[in-house]
């Protein structure tokens, strides 16, 4: 008999109906391999054994008895620090497919819970809202018929490139032309950027993997793909190498590898694409960077200069700049002199309703390049569940707002506007993107979108797996462990960004298409437009569509 004194329950304890998702085991099928358990990322499950009662009935007496049988197998914890996440990473190793998560479609008790030892929850990974975003929803309806016939998209050229730069307007280009003044440096580029995601939040053969494959794109496809580091800079050899031109630095408030970044200028072989200047982020306004003390290795620590395993965060604001005036005269122009003016440099900044006065201050400054917005609904690592989910601004109407401002002051052709947040959210990426540009924007960021389709990132809205910022990526996309991140094939990354590239290029096209247009990006056309939603139509300015 076991004594109650000998079983313990406190307040936390939680059932196998409590937890988000629960793991299902068949122990007809299970040959006890133990494959399951070696890779599970957060211990969920464990190999034990129980002893279960056989009941024993001899028929011709009335003698009753019991056997007793013990049974090995899988088992789950329901404690909250081993609270399966969904990931799947059991069901792919297990050869005779004995065991997998299913979403408890129970009440998530564990909800309650997640704020153990009084800190709130931190996840990575991204917005938990499930359903078609605003951009899904958003239809391009301006069909070339007749009098301007639509282009085949298979057989005529399209140029679907965008100015990543200060553009100067006619008047402005022919007169410092003359006189032997300063033009604003300029880049043709791929309108999808891959977004700032750090060597350090990345593992290495994710984050080289993805330059290979933008370099593959430049170099043999012919497509002018660049992407963003984040903040911590990159490995010094990619400073001084022929791939810095395929890169924009990223510079934030923590100056996380910045002292690599200066020390290789007068080695640097070719000039980065931009200098982008990070003030805010979408997903969590207000927030510095966190990158936490699981991800920092002693190659992370070596890169950015600081002690081994300790948390790196990042102020709110930078600390030495109190107006985006002064951030103009300060971090811009001194930055411009530091590339020598050959480097363009932007800021990027959280989606919010002051957006529009951060942009006309940049309008009246010529050392400015354009501007990023990062929307709420874009990903993040470890971010507190307030953040995410409820602070921040759509990316869609803050584009929109900036850009009517421009057209107002006959600017929209000279500053870029570049967006990001929530793009490819549910795998329609060249439809948001596009939908991004006939609103105003330039280009737009992806960074979820690409860890999805490139490396497969098990994460999604309903919160499955989504621990990018703790180390303990079950396909190695965001952990800095040795074990973890060689699961990861770095040529097979780089040939995915070339293919998935690729794909968004024709994507692209066959949008354009219909248009009417093949020579120009359709930015703020946005009379090619409709969306079945009357408000958002009117917020939008664009046809609403029933």
């Amino acid at each position: 008999m076991v004594s109650a004194r000998s079983v313990t329950v406190t307040p936390s304890s939680l059932t196998y109906a409590d937890v988000p998702w629960i793991i299902q085991h068949r122990e007809d099928r299970c040959t006890l391999c133990g494959q399951c358990t070696a890779i599970c990322p957060k211990e969920s499950i464990e190999l034990t054994y129980r002893r279960v009662r056989m009941p024993k009935l001899e028929i011709l007496s009335k003698k009753r008895g019991s056997d007793y049988k013990t049974f090995t197998g899988i088992r789950q914890k329901t404690t909250m620090a081993n609270a399966c996440i969904g990931c799947g990473m059991c069901s792919m190793v297990c050869p005779n497919e004995a065991i997998g998560p299913v979403a408890n479609t129970n009440e998530n008790r564990a909800l309650f819970y997640n704020n153990m030892k009084g800190e709130p929850n931190k996840r990575g990974g991204r917005r938990n809202v499930e359903g078609p975003t605003l951009l899904d929803r958003i239809m391009f309806d301006r069909i070339s018929m007749l009098t301007d016939p639509a282009l085949d998209a298979g057989r005529h050229e399209f140029n679907v490139t965008t100015t990543l730069g200060r553009v100067l307007s006619p008047e402005e280009f022919l007169e410092n032309t003359i006189s032997g003044g300063w033009i604003p440096p300029t880049r043709e580029i791929f309108p999808f950027v891959i977004g700032s995601m750090s060597f350090g939040a990345l593992s290495p053969n994710m984050w080289l993997g993805m330059l290979q494959g933008v370099a593959y794109c430049n170099e043999v496809l012919g497509l002018p793909v660049v992407m963003c580091t984040g903040e911590g800079g990159c490995p010094p050899w990619v400073l001084r190498s022929p791939y810095l031109k395929y890169i924009i630095l990223q510079i934030a408030s923590g100056y996380f590898g910045w002292d690599e970044i200066i020390r290789a200028i007068p080695d640097m072989q070719c000039l980065p694409a931009a200098i982008e200047i990070k003030y805010g982020q979408g997903a969590k306004p207000g927030d510095g960077g966190l990158l936490m003390w699981y991800k920092v290795s002693k190659l992370i620590a070596r890169l950015r200069g600081v002690p081994e395993a300790v948390d790196l965060p990042s102020p709110p604001v930078h600390q030495t700049l109190y107006s985006i005036e002064e951030s103009v005269m300060k971090m811009i122009q001194t930055l411009s002199m530091a590339f020598e003016h050959k480097v363009p440099v932007y800021p990027k900044i959280s989606a919010s309703t002051s957006a529009k006065s951060v942009l006309n201050n940049l309008v009246r400054n010529p050392y400015a390049a354009g501007l990023m917005i990062d929307g709420i609904d874009g990903g993040t690592g470890a971010a507190y569940n307030v953040s995410m989910d409820a602070t921040g601004h759509p990316v869609a109407s803050c584009v929109r707002e900036c850009y009517l401002d421009l057209a107002a002051q006959g600017k929209q052709n000279e500053i870029p506007i570049f967006a990001a947040g929530g793009i490819g959210k549910n795998g329609n990426v060249a439809q948001n993107g596009m939908a991004l540009v006939m609103l105003g924007a330039s280009g737009v960021h992806i960074g979820k979108y690409i860890m999805q389709a490139v490396a497969g990132c098990l994460g999604n809205e309903k919160n499955r797996c989504n621990v990018c910022n703790v180390g303990i990526c079950p396909k190695g996309i965001t952990s800095q462990n040795p074990k973890l991140y060689r699961r990861l094939d770095q040529d097979k990354v780089a040939e995915r960004v070339s293919e998935v590239f690729m794909s968004i290029n024709t994507e692209v096209k066959k949008i354009m298409a219909p248009l009417g247009r093949s020579q120009s990006l359709p930015v703020g056309m946005s009379d090619a437009l409709g969306i079945a939603d009357k408000a958002a139509a009117e917020r939008l300015q664009i046809k609403y569509v029933c």
